[in-house]
């Protein structure tokens, strides 16, 4: 070392030399000797970014919306003037940017000049985890609508039913909202509210994650085998049109798990009645038929048709209250009673799964229900009992494709142990032990 102080010349020479050697380097070196004595480039740090800005160019202000702010209070408080908010509400298009809504909670970030001013040249406004509007303040005033990068993991779980699905689903570890994702996908065939203790499912889903660390609920569900009654229940999800990204959920056989009717024509809390001949009639005091299943649910809650077709009436009486009548084909005719409010009209042509109207108690009631009536060639029949058609099947073009891309994922869902399989063979290998 004292040689390298006094005789800076050798140690030119030496780096002349070799590399293995060179330990310093000054700030304009861009390569740098491992070990081994190979070089490699010298690896400069990326910026921090914010909003897709650099983050050390700009002051920042990050701050959440707050009971009594409004856009052009938060722009009076950094300093923009009433002409440039007057321009912004002007010049931007609400799909774009809307002023006038900011939600109490939600995040924004201002980014400001650094230097005396202290200007502000953007506005970000979260709109949800996922999406944001950037709002440019400078001479030229525009807006942006993006989304953060979103990370897709997948996941598997199990699960076993106790009391209900959303119990299975919570004592599981996953996400609540995937026990409606798990009712979406077979609404046609399993009815939730009639599970049976020790049923049972497997699934394979998807995840969004933002910044690769903030969870942002369930993207998908790939596939799923539920074991209801003892009988086992598959569905895979399959891309039917590339062209409009539209997805639907078969069987192992490539049956559409999509019936011609819903099972039922909201999410609701229980059957507080079913069709039956003999019935006393809480509202009239006498014994009479009841044509029709009551579906007892809180006040509000939507009301969807439970198949494509035409409203034939949309009305009131005393009896029904308001109510919706639709005819789904020649044959088949269905009818939804004591409604708080309705939200079609007659002559419209509804989707299966439209909301028609809301749950409520209008007409000969004694609380929120909707009373779903069921038309089989003009006679009232009880829906459950009868043999209802299916969906459009399956193009013939894609079901060799379809079989051929469910064979792994088939094979993984199978290989996938229940908890209490895992947990058998934990105390099996614990007891040999």
């Amino acid at each position: 070392m004292i040689l390298r102080f006094f005789f800076p010349f050798m140690l030119l020479a030496v780096l002349g030399c070799s590399n293995t050697s060179q330990d310093k380097y000054s700030p304009q070196d861009t390569t740098q000797a491992n070990e081994e004595g190979i070089v490699k480039p010298q690896v400069e740090e990326e910026p921090e970014t914010l909003y897709g800005f650099t983050k050390k160019d700009y002051i920042v202000v990050q701050d959440t919306v707050e009971h009594g702010d409004f856009f052009g209070k938060i722009m009076d408080e950094h300093h923009v003037t009433p002409q440039k908010v007057y321009q912004i509400t002007q010049q931007i298009p609400d799909t774009l940017f809307d002023a006038k809504k900011l939600n109490v909670g939600n995040a924004y970030t201002l980014l400001k000049s650094k230097d005396s001013l202290a200007k502000t040249r953007v506005f970000i406004y979260e709109h949800d985890l996922a999406n944001y509007s950037k709002v440019y303040l400078g001479d030229s005033i525009y807006a942006k609508r993006e989304k953060k990068p979103i990370d897709i993991r997948q996941r598997i779980a199990t699960g076993t039913i106790d009391y209900s699905l959303s119990a299975a689903i919570e004592s599981a570890k996953i996400d609540y909202a995937l026990t409606n994702k798990m009712a979406d996908v077979y609404q046609w065939t399993i009815d939730f509210f009639n599970l049976r203790k020790g049923d049972r499912f497997k699934i394979i889903f998807n995840e969004k994650y933002i910044d690769d660390t903030i969870y942002a609920g369930i993207r998908n569900v790939e596939a799923v085998l539920f074991e209801h009654r003892g009988r086992n229940f598959y569905a895979f999800e399959f891309m039917t049109d590339s062209v409009n990204k539209r997805t639907e959920y078969f069987d192992e056989e490539a049956h559409n798990l999509r019936k011609f009717f819903l099972k039922a024509p909201l999410n609701y809390s229980r059957i507080s009645s079913r069709y039956q001949k003999r019935r006393y009639h809480p509202v009239q005091k006498r014994v009479k038929a009841h044509k029709g299943t009551d579906y007892a649910a809180s006040r509000g809650t939507p009301i969807w048709s439970t198949a494509d077709g035409v409203v034939t009436r949309s009305s009131y009486t005393s009896g029904n209250g308001k109510y919706v009548k639709i005819r789904h084909t020649r044959k088949y005719s269905t009818q939804y009673l004591h409604m708080s409010r309705r939200a079609v009209r007659k002559g419209q042509y509804v989707k299966q799964g439209e909301i028609i109207g809301y749950v409520g108690s209008t007409g000969l009631a004694t609380g929120p229900h909707v009373c779903y009536r069921f038309w089989v060639n003009g006679r009232q029949v009880d829906p459950y009992k009868q043999d209802l058609p299916d969906a459009e099947p399956m193009a013939d073009s894609l079901k060799t494709k379809y079989l051929d891309f469910i064979k792994p994922i088939k094979r993984r869902l199978d290989s996938i142990p229940y908890q209490e399989e895992e947990a058998r063979k934990v105390a099996q290998i614990e007891s040999v032990e």
